[in-house]
């Protein structure tokens, strides 16, 4: 006897019967090949999937990273261009 079922569809098309399994197909296909003969992409999305918190906390650390490094570097060039006023050197000794 003929059922309905639900079914997930990754980006290419390809039919998968739970959202995890269309989803590590798409990462492993953003993957790309990686390794010699089988891809490993697939073992690594399905571990990107798992981790996932822990590395979008690693990706929210590495933007505030990125931030305080532009921070530093515009201060370094408003002092380059003087608009900060430098300090005349003194000769040691």
């Amino acid at each position: 006897m003929a059922h309905t079922g639900t079914g997930f569809f990754d980006r290419k098309g390809n039919f998968f019967k739970t959202a995890r399994d269309a989803t590590v197909s798409d990462l492993a296909g953003l993957l790309g090949q990686i390794g010699e003969g089988e891809s490993l992409a697939p073992g690594i999305a399905y571990m990107l999937l798992e981790r996932r918190a822990e590395i979008e906390r690693l990706f929210a650390e590495h933007d505030r990273m990125l931030e305080e490094e532009a921070a530093v570097k515009a201060a370094r060039e408003e002092i380059e261009n003087g608009k900060i006023a430098k300090l005349p050197s003194r000769p040691v000794g």
